[in-house]
């Protein structure tokens, strides 16, 4: 089995792009349980955020389980495949890993060093376990990653300032309005997680009129409570747009929030500016809101370049040290993990042979009382078992090695253990992933697949 992961972000791909491939609602679920139907995946995570659209997978062959996912993604999100794949990068084995750790880290963000990537880890793989979509290789992973990127955050300074694409959108508008908030009006759609960030971020930098504008009135009302606001319908929403200075939408639903129409409506006779933050995917307003006079659009696309989004390099530096390590600990607890069956057919074969000497011995001295019949079973027993300790112990070290599978190869052919403990050892290598060193260091997908027919 090899461990896979096929994505695409804001690094490899336009916001437009991203736009389209957003998955809403349940979207990302069906398509793990999907995968798992595909002819080579065995398990699947889906890991769908405002920028990035990533699967996570164990596969039995690496070519075949690329194009599975590759076609399923295409499928769910209905961009054509040979559209998708210029953007798609794919990464396998210990360069898998290695991603995850970066991205439950922020070290991939848009933003990097944010936090709220963390939970988002969290409620895929909440998603995954859910949809029996997760088995041991995938919750492994995840868990781990959500143990380094706690790991970083708490670490390193990493996310010193406590950057977030919410934060950096909002010092961006700040500055239309003499370089703060305080005071200003602002209009918060939608009352997910990005949503409440946002709210709580505006009432921090000074506003004292928030006004929360969702479908469930009941959840827009909750947190327009923590904030000090005012809930309403979302169908009302146009009616208190003239009033505000500050539009904040991250629904993450299909279909527009938020028209021109509605902007030109709103703005008749106005004197003062209006900012409308756009962070969802698919957006939540129309485009062409950017082009009126006095309105200032901020989507995801222009919060890519900007200085905030940048974290101290001498603490993105010690994060990336951070993740190294632990890529290198959880590659090693996996190859010993691998190494195991050859340990459980050895230490089995062991008993065997001291449960027949036993036996024997019993059959020669009868008269041999029970005491010290079960003094020598147990002297007998702790001295193999100090025997075996050292190369058991070695075997699992060694496997991390780029060659420690031979170790316990030989090891199996020496003493002659169960055929069924070589065949789990090798049935990684049957997965016919390509080797790193055959690659540049940064291959790109047609590299990678030498091309889809």
């Amino acid at each position: 089995m090899t461990l896979l992961v096929v994505g695409i972000s804001h690094r490899s791909a336009p916001v437009a792009l991203l736009d389209r491939l957003a998955l809403v609602d349940d979207a990302a679920e069906r398509l793990q349980v999907d995968l798992l139907g595909s002819p080579h995946v065995a398990e699947s995570l889906v890991l769908s955020t405002c920028n990035r659209v990533e699967i996570y997978a164990e596969v039995s062959r690496f070519h075949g389980g690329v194009v599975d996912v590759t076609e399923s993604l295409a499928k769910a999100t209905g961009v054509p495949r040979d559209e998708l794949t210029p953007h798609l990068y794919v990464r396998y084995e210990d360069r898998a890993v290695q991603h995850m750790f970066e991205v439950a880290s922020g070290l991939d963000s848009m933003v990097v060093g944010e936090q709220q990537i963390i939970g988002q880890v969290r409620g895929a793989l909440r998603s995954a376990q859910e949809t029996a979509t997760a088995g041991r290789s995938i919750n492994d992973l995840a868990q781990a990653a959500l143990r380094v990127g706690k790991r970083v955050h708490q670490d390193t300074g990493i996310d010193r300032a406590g950057a977030s694409v919410v934060s950096v959108a909002l010092h961006i508008a700040a500055a239309d309005f003499g370089g703060t908030l305080d005071g200003v009006r602002a209009l918060v759609v939608g009352a997910g997680a990005m949503s409440s960030l946002a709210a709580t971020q505006l009432q921090r930098s000074g506003v004292t009129d928030i006004v929360v504008a969702n479908r469930t009135f009941a959840h827009g009302a909750r947190l327009a409570a923590q904030v000090g606001g005012t809930a309403i319908e979302l169908s009302t929403l146009a009616d208190v747009l003239p009033d505000v200075d500050v539009v904040v939408s991250c629904t993450g639903s299909t279909g527009l929030v938020l028209s021109e129409a509605d902007v030109v409506a709103a703005r008749m006779g106005a004197t003062t500016p209006l900012v409308v933050v756009d962070l969802a995917l698919p957006h939540d307003t129309e485009e062409s809101i950017a082009d009126l006079d006095g309105v200032r659009r901020i989507d995801l696309a222009s919060l890519a370049e900007v200085p905030e989004a940048n974290a101290p390099e001498r603490d993105v530096e010690l994060a990336r040290s951070i993740v190294a390590d632990e890529v290198r600990a959880h590659l090693a607890a996996m190859a010993a993990l691998r190494v195991e069956p050859i340990v459980v057919s050895l230490r089995a074969r062991a008993d065997r042979v001291v449960e027949a000497e036993l036996q024997r011995l019993r059959m020669r001295l009868p008269e041999l009382d029970d005491t010290a019949a079960a003094e020598l079973a147990r002297s007998l027993r702790r001295a193999v078992s100090t025997l075996l300790h050292t190369p058991t112990v070695r075997m699992k070290e060694l496997a991390a090695d780029p060659d420690g599978a031979r170790y316990a190869t030989a090891l199996h052919r020496l003493f002659d253990l169960d055929p069924a403990a070589i065949e789990a050892l090798s049935a990684a290598d049957e997965s016919a992933a390509p080797s790193a060193d055959a690659l540049p260091s940064d291959p790109s997908y047609d590299e990678l697949l030498g091309g889809l027919s």
